[in-house]
Formats: C-alpha cells, structure tokens, sequence
C-alpha cells in the first residue's frame, strides 16, 4: 500500500492550497480515505475523511467551510482544496485509510502515507 501526498509549500494567511494523495496498492473504491495533520510540538488529528460511498464526510470543526474533501476513483486519488487559510493550520498533513468517516476517524487507521508541510504566514 503506497499513499503519496503532494501539494504542500508556503502559503499568506487567506490564502489557498490543493492538497493531492495518490493510492496504490489496493482498491481505492472499497475504503475510507482521509486526511489528517501534525502540527509542531502538537498531536496527530484528524482534518477530513470521505467514506468510501462517496457521499459520507466528515470535518473536524476547525475547518469546516473552508476545506473540501474530494475523491476520483477514476484516478485512486483524493483531494483537500484549503481555502481561507490560517497560521493555525500550518502542520504536515497525511493521507490515510481510516476504518471509519465520522468523528471516531482517528480511533483505527490502517495505513498513512508520506506528509506534506503545509507552512500559512501571518
């Protein structure tokens, strides 16, 4: 199982970012795929999750309407469109298959990839 994030770099605060994932190694259409971020000296959590129904989607409250999840099973990738970013989202951000999309989403995670660092500027 590979999951590679891109999409990262530095970025002034309001500004947006896409945050890419490319899946390999297993079969996109059946799981769970999410996102979720480390910032300096602070805990994983979890950012966004798309169930693999494609319709199920869960936030953490911090970026509700400003982040948008986004999966193409076509392409066995998933997307984070960040808009209105702040400092406080500054952190690297991982993609991973969680076992569920709501708000135990960090309870069970089977595999992450590879961070991106996204850097906000005040």
């Amino acid at each position: 199982v590979q999951l590679q994030a891109s999409g990262g770099g530095l970025v002034q605060a309001g500004g947006s970012l896409r945050l890419s994932c490319i899946a390999s190694g297993f079969t996109f259409n059946y799981r769970n795929i999410g996102w979720f971020r480390q910032a300096p000296g602070k805990e994983r959590e979890a950012v966004s999750c798309r169930h693999s129904n494609g319709v199920t989607t869960y936030y953490a409250d911090s970026v509700k309407g400003r982040f948008t999840i986004s999966r193409d099973n076509a392409k066995k990738t998933v997307y984070l469109q960040m808009n209105n970013l702040k400092p406080e989202d500054t952190a690297v951000y991982y993609c991973a298959t969680p076992r569920t999309c709501n708000v135990h989403v960090s309870a069970r995670v089977d595999n992450w990839g590879q961070g991106t660092l996204v850097t906000v500027s005040s």
